[in-house]
């Protein structure tokens, strides 16, 4: 009888230990549990190469391997911003069976939607998912695509503007008369903008080829132009800002690369970080989350960025107010 309760005893005791061991795993956050990254596949899809797009790029990747997956298998491709290129591509990385698939800018991500509606997508660069058609609700995504907004802060750009130029009366907004993207932007900015007594000329282009004669044309009639995050445009700043420099007219871009190229000011986001928030919630859908769990992400982190050479070109002097708070490019 003894031996009996002993041996009930040993065997309690070793369910009570094994249970400790196990319950942790069990129950523990979903991070900490160890997956097999060499087996993992992330297909991702860049909409045109420019500074702002391969800084998330990279911040992807960083952000992948922050969360442990420094193994996963990146399936690149760029479309070069031509349409016909992202579909062909969007249906190779379907084929392919990745796990997950991110879209860098809008147009990656829309062609990604159209091209599967299993395959879990996270969108990167996107500032108007709604108005994108890519999500119907912000918070509780209703089909398989989530990832990272970064609508940019019009109230607060303006305001730097106006700062830097009280006298600031006419606005020249250019943009992509393609990018759903940049039509919202440009609505809200020209709705805020003169709210606050300051013209908008809105000067859409249809592509890069029309960039040249569409600056010189602005900058015969506005004090200041003003480009939101336009992925036609980035891909041709250098061209703006030659032009613009050579009349004295400043550029105000919505990205930090921007103002790093000759822009003159931004409360910009840093697109790096965006990157690694993308690719920690691409990593998140790796570890098993879905992706109705996972509300979509309003990247907000923004700082003041000035170009100091810039403003010594144009003549301009940046108030101490703006200086002392903003990252300085030289």
């Amino acid at each position: 009888m003894k031996n009996k309760k002993l041996l009930i005893t040993i065997v309690a005791l070793v369910v009570i230990i094994a249970g400790a061991i196990v319950a942790p795993k069990l129950s523990g956050d979903k991070k900490d549990k160890p997956v097999d990254s060499k087996n993992l596949q992330v297909g991702v899809l860049q909409f045109v190469t420019h500074p702002a797009l391969d800084e998330i790029y990279k911040g992807v990747q960083d952000g992948l391997s922050d969360e442990g997956f420094k193994d996963v298998k990146i399936n690149f491709l760029n479309g070069e911003a031509d349409q016909s290129k992202l579909q062909t591509m969007s249906k190779e990385l379907v084929s392919q069976k990745n796990d997950v698939l991110v879209g860098i800018a809008t147009p990656s991500a829309q062609s990604l939607a159209n091209a599967t509606d299993s395959i879990p997508i996270v969108m990167g660069a996107v500032s108007d998912p709604v108005g994108a058609k890519l999500v119907s609700d912000l918070k509780k995504p209703d089909k398989n695509v989530t990832g990272v907004s970064d609508k940019f802060p019009i109230d607060k750009q303006l305001d730097l503007m106006r700062q830097i130029l009280p006298e600031l009366k006419t606005v020249g907004v250019l943009y992509s008369s393609s990018e759903d993207n940049s039509k919202s932007q440009v609505a809200e900015f020209k709705k805020a903008a003169e709210a606050a007594g300051i013209q908008v000329v809105e000067y859409a282009v249809p592509s890069t080829n029309e960039i040249t004669s569409t600056v010189e044309v602005a900058v015969g009639k506005v004090d200041a132009i003003y480009t939101p995050m336009d992925n036609t445009i980035a891909s041709a700043f250098p061209t703006v800002i030659s032009v613009a420099n050579k009349a004295k007219k400043p550029v105000f871009p919505s990205v930090d690369t921007m103002v790093e190229q000759g822009g003159l000011a931004a409360v910009a986001i840093n697109q790096h970080d965006l990157g690694v928030a993308t690719g920690k919630m691409a990593a998140k859908i790796l570890r098993g989350e879905k992706v109705v769990d996972i509300p979509v992400e309003e990247f907000s982190q923004v700082k003041p960025i000035i170009n100091e050479n810039a403003a010594k070109e144009l003549g301009i002097t940046i108030p101490d107010s703006v200086a002392k708070d903003a990252d300085k490019v030289k």
